[in-house]
């Protein structure tokens, strides 16, 4: 029988790690604040950032209200955390790509193109271009 790991507040839980910054990811891209968010919540900001961070573990009631605040269903918390062989984490690393600030401002900036077309041509330039770079 494999043994659990166990996360202590100075070492999270890469699942409380990913599901944070999922809340993060997705805040952001809406433009809230974590006092706006929090408020809806009706808790603190300082709690949002211990849950962003990951040194806090997100209850199921309160992700589920999140979910409703965020404007995303609840897994969207979990995508990108499929289990391996080895029942650790995959994707944490595409989730701390998702969570970089450039990355926001490009999807930000990608969804002000309101013609879908071009909206499209874009993303497949932006492909090609990213090919030719490996």
């Amino acid at each position: 029988m494999k043994h659990l790991k166990i996360h202590s507040s100075a070492n999270p839980d890469p699942i409380d790690i990913h599901v944070g910054g999922r809340i993060r990811l997705r805040r952001t891209l809406l433009g809230i604040t974590q006092e706006k968010l929090a408020s809806a919540l009706g808790i603190t900001f300082q709690q949002v950032q211990k849950y962003e961070n990951g040194s806090n573990r997100v209850g199921a009631s309160r992700l589920f209200h999140a979910a409703k605040v965020l404007k995303v269903p609840v897994s969207f918390f979990y995508e990108g955390l499929e289990q391996n062989s080895e029942e650790q984490p995959k994707g944490l690393e595409a989730s701390n790509m998702l969570n970089k600030k450039e990355t926001v401002d490009l999807v930000r900036a990608y969804y002000t193109i309101e013609d879908p077309i071009v909206r499209k041509k874009f993303l497949e330039m932006i492909k090609t271009f990213a090919k030719t770079q490996r």
